[in-house]
């Protein structure tokens, strides 16, 4: 009893874990795409804008809207990605 008391924990504490590396990589988003600085870190603004956004989400655009951003996203990191890479083989 003992031992599956312990592996329930252990189980729990990953989960845990996960559920706060996957916020952490949400919020590295929120601040890599620039809104922090842009709102001058208004909390209020930022959900705001969150809302907004799962408004569209919920609307009749849905489909175009996330092709639109998946595609923008997609070209940033590309872009980061080829970024960092000159950084590397330029300082060689």
């Amino acid at each position: 009893m003992a031992k599956r008391a312990r592996d329930d924990a252990r189980k729990w504490q990953v989960k845990r874990r996960e559920r706060t590396r996957h916020l952490i990589e949400l919020g590295g988003l929120v601040v890599k795409a620039g809104l922090v600085e842009l709102t001058d870190d208004d909390r209020a603004t930022l959900y705001g804008a969150f809302l907004a956004t799962a408004v569209m989400l919920r609307g009749e655009r849905r489909d175009e809207a996330l092709v639109q951003w998946r595609r923008r996203g997609k070209r940033a990191f590309e872009a980061e990605a080829e970024m960092r890479s000159s950084d590397v083989a330029g300082a060689r």
